[in-house]
């Protein structure tokens, strides 16, 4: 599975780093630092994709 963050409307909370640190990390935005994620990390990826406060990340 393939994750995004859409860099204009990341806010750089950080709520996707703190629920999968494995897979997201914020710099001046969010970025994805496992293309594909694997699958043992999609669960966790998915919920950090919930939990974004204004919807930026996406997956495939």
């Amino acid at each position: 599975m393939k994750f995004k963050v859409d860099a204009d409307t990341c806010i750089a909370c950080g709520a996707c780093e703190d629920t999968c640190p494995e897979v997201f990390e914020v710099e001046d935005y969010s970025v994805v630092k496992l293309d594909p994620v694997p699958a043992e990390l999609e669960e966790a990826a998915l919920s950090a994709e919930e939990g974004c406060p204004v919807d930026a990340i996406s997956h495939e």
